[in-house]
């Protein structure tokens, strides 16, 4: 009864046990009414009905749907932030096992002769069998919360690293459209290029033509011809770039950029509207910030663990079975067991070993709260950046439209006036140069637009929903 007691009053102390962790409280940020950048910009098209999950879908693509899920399914980087995901999982339950009695099956057989002068004895050697079947219990009394603030820090690691997994997630859906939607821009160019060449080498042949019939000068035909091989330079270069996105996009699907091909095509490049939210959204919406978050927590509870040292480890022991010679080992008078033994180590003199762990401690949670605040005011930068950039891309791609569609007229009226001898080539050339160049321009900022949609989704933590 007196065990049974002792054992008891060892159970209640376990289970008030005190914890040395200090109280966690997250360093506090402040959180704007609204962003900066995005006054005087608002979506056309609410989506507050659109999966968080699936975002890329606002742009009405099959084929960049099909590579999402190609690159979810197959993505060497994904497939590593999952296992390093499981990892952290299989650590923390690593760590709560420690909360738990530990139980060991213990089994012997032997055969032993003894000597007959052994002290005690009786002049005769004996020779005889031991047979031992039984269970030990061992179990560490978590009165200083040693245990229970490690596996806090090891679940808060798990949680991390799942947000990890969800921010690798997230780039990566990113990155894959990006890349895509710079391969349309690319493939826009290229057709571009080929009109240009088109229309060039119809202008190249003019000018031989008056020049063989005595009208224009040689000059006039090299100015043509400059613009004309220009264009079809232009051309190659515009495939090279196509050619290493489509390998960009292989790798992002898993896939061996041999085997690997997109069909060139010409579409609008047309960016959907994405509403910003509020500030107080992207705090909860950011999987950095949850990440840095969870492994402040961690460290706050390690400091539990380093201070917990300095008391005693208490440990109780536990041990029954049977044991005989001969017989039947599992009779009743065959039985044993012993509690204990309770067991308490306390490190007396460390040489400052303890202290320094608190005070290590101490300096990774100052670290990664300093860190959880630059990741807090780095997202707030990179959406105020993202909707400066949405905002400004769509003035900028209003008048760089209107830009192309003053330099295309340019260009045929200076022809015109070329071909009825009001002007010499160089009008002609000039215009044309000009107009192509606008041309690119307008679609080039029509590529940017559709990025900077992508990059206000990657900033926000995914789509508003």
């Amino acid at each position: 009864m007196a065990a049974e007691r002792a054992l008891a009053a060892l159970a209640m102390l376990a289970l008030a046990g005190c914890s040395m962790a200090p109280a966690y409280q997250p360093p506090s940020v402040a959180v704007p009414q609204g962003f900066k950048e995005a006054e005087g910009w608002t979506a056309a098209t609410p989506m507050d009905a659109a999966p968080r999950g699936e975002w890329w879908k606002l742009f009405g693509d099959p084929l960049l749907d099909d590579l999402e899920t190609q690159a979810a399914a197959a993505s060497p980087t994904l497939a590593a932030a999952l296992a390093r995901y499981d990892q952290a999982r299989a650590a923390a339950r690593i760590e709560r096992s420690d909360l738990f009695p530990q139980v060991d099956a213990v089994g012997d057989a032997s055969r032993q002769r003894v000597s007959g002068n052994r002290p005690g004895g009786t002049g005769r050697a004996s020779t005889y069998n031991d047979f031992s079947v039984g269970a030990a219990l061992d179990y560490e009394l978590d009165l200083w919360g040693r245990i229970r603030n490690s596996v806090k820090a090891a679940r808060a690691d798990a949680q991390a690293s799942e947000a990890d997994l969800a921010s690798a997630r997230l780039s990566l859906q990113a990155a894959v459209a990006d890349a895509y939607f710079r391969l349309r821009g690319l493939d826009a160019q290229a057709e571009l290029l080929r009109r240009t060449v088109d229309a060039f080498g119809k202008a190249y042949d003019l000018t031989v033509r008056r020049h063989d019939g005595g009208i224009a000068s040689g000059i006039d035909v090299n100015r043509a011809k400059t613009v004309l091989e220009n264009a079809r330079a232009q051309i190659s270069a515009v495939a090279n770039d196509r050619a290493a996105t489509e390998h960009e996009i292989a790798a992002l699907t898993g896939q061996v950029a041999s085997a690997f091909s997109i069909a060139p095509r010409t579409q609008p490049l047309v960016a959907p509207s994405l509403p910003a939210g509020a500030p107080s959204e992207l705090l909860q919406r950011r999987p950095d910030i949850a990440a840095a978050e969870r492994r402040m927590f961690a460290a706050n509870a390690r400091i539990g663990v380093a201070k917990a040292a300095f008391f005693p480890t208490l440990t109780l022991g536990l041990s029954g079975g049977y044991e005989a010679t001969r017989g039947d080992l599992f009779s009743a008078s065959n039985s044993f067991w012993g509690l204990g033994p309770a067991s308490a180590i306390l490190s007396i003199f460390d040489g400052g070993r303890r202290k320094a762990q608190v005070a290590m401690s101490r300096a990774d949670y100052e670290e990664l709260a300093a860190g959880y605040r630059d990741t807090v005011l780095t997202a707030f930068r990179q959406v105020e950046d993202a909707i400066a950039a949405n905002r400004h891309l769509a003035d900028q791609t209003a008048s760089q439209r209107n830009a192309a569609a003053a330099a295309g007229r340019t260009s045929d009226l200076a022809l015109t006036r070329y071909r009825d001898g009001a002007s010499d080539y160089l009008e002609v050339v000039t215009a044309q140069t000009d107009a192509l160049d606008a041309q690119q321009a307008l679609l080039a900022v029509e590529t940017q637009q559709v990025r900077a949609r992508i990059a206000l989704v990657r900033a926000l933590g995914g789509a508003a929903g």
